[in-house]
């Protein structure tokens, strides 16, 4: 059983940054694809940036060319640097796993799920 543990978040200014981690235990880290996910008051949970097992990058089109995903494995850890932040960036933030290797866009894709962080961007 993988257990998920997000910290990072946190109350910024707009166009500040913040990083997120996501520290995996209970499993082997490396052979499952990573991905986060946010979910703001009154919204479904939406899909952030995911990380495969080869390092491979996909980013939802709201955040592409602010925020960054990596994964260290010796760590056992996924992090979401976010730069650039709008108000519209507040939510809370939770990771996720999978041993599938696609649709890492898609909720269901995932197994595991951490509790989440919140973040809030404020004008």
């Amino acid at each position: 059983q993988v257990q998920l543990v997000e910290s990072g978040g946190g109350l910024v200014q707009a166009g500040g940054s913040l990083r997120l981690s996501c520290a995996a235990s209970g499993g082997t880290f490396s052979s499952y694809a990573m991905g986060w996910f946010r979910q703001a008051p009154g919204k479904e949970r939406e899909f952030v940036a995911a990380v495969g097992r080869s390092g491979n990058t996909y980013y939802a089109d709201s955040v592409k060319g602010r925020f960054t995903i990596s994964r260290d494995n010796a760590k056992n850890t996924v992090y979401l640097q976010m730069n650039s932040l709008k108000p519209e960036d507040t939510a809370v933030y939770a990771c996720a796993g999978t041993a599938l290797y696609a649709n890492y866009h898609v909720r269901s894709t995932y197994d595991y799920w951490g509790q989440g962080t919140q973040v809030t961007v404020s004008s």
